[in-house]
């Protein structure tokens, strides 16, 4: 029988982050386990809908897992995507992971950072208190994937502080800043972010090859919970 895994990212109005998502599918599809489709769909701004989704597959499987593309736990993870699985499993976000600590510390030493430096980590943000603990696990774990000097989380938008207020924060400080952007794909988010005024910002974490391992283990461990 087929399995089906539906990669469920949020949706954007920006066409490079579509393309950054379509590109994270491929990827997805060159790995997938011999007899597992990978669906796309999309929780908010356009199609294929994920309650569309999940509808067509059901008529074709019983073995279905949603995995949604995005990075923190928040009210998309923990309402909507239940809500349209309609008793189907649904898998944690992608973070916090070891993985995703990997691809920030490369994106921030790939901006020429120096050791000493402030990472801010630059989230979304959410209004579900789980998504600042996710993001929070993170930070951690770019410490212990690296990163020397300080890392702080900040958001643009739903929690505090800002990620303007940590960059000026750590100026008042004396530090240089590095905004880690703590999105899948460019969007209006990665704009918040590029307009922080940080030293220093990277780049989304876009369609690294290595977010399959992630999607892949969170799949895997949804399917037989």
């Amino acid at each position: 029988m087929t399995a089906v895994l539906i990669a469920c990212a949020h949706g954007t109005r920006f066409e490079e982050g579509r393309v950054v998502v379509r590109e994270l599918l491929e990827v997805l599809r060159a790995t997938a386990p011999e007899g597992v489709e990978v669906h796309e769909a999309y929780v908010d701004v356009h199609g294929p809908y994920v309650t569309d989704v999940v509808a067509a597959a059901r008529e074709r499987t019983d073995d279905i897992v949603i995995v949604p593309l995005l990075l923190s736990t928040g009210y998309h993870t923990e309402v909507d995507l239940v809500e349209a699985a309609g008793g189907l499993p649904v898998a944690p976000a992608l973070g916090p992971h070891p993985v995703l600590a990997e691809i920030l510390v490369d994106r921030v030493r790939a901006t020429g950072a120096d050791a000493g430096d402030t990472v801010v980590l630059a989230a979304a943000g959410s209004t579900r208190p789980g998504a600042v603990v996710d993001v929070e696990r993170m930070a951690e774990l770019m410490t212990e994937a690296g990163i020397a000097g300080p890392v702080v989380t900040a958001y643009a938008a739903a929690s505090e502080p800002r990620i303007p207020d940590a960059v000026h924060a750590a100026r008042q400080a004396g530090q240089r800043t590095v905004a880690a952007s703590y999105v899948l794909a460019p969007g209006h988010f990665s704009r918040v972010i590029e307009k922080a005024d940080a030293d220093l910002t990277t780049a989304p974490i876009g369609a690294d090859p290595r977010l399959a391992t992630v999607v892949w283990e969170r799949w895997a461990a949804a399917r037989v919970s």
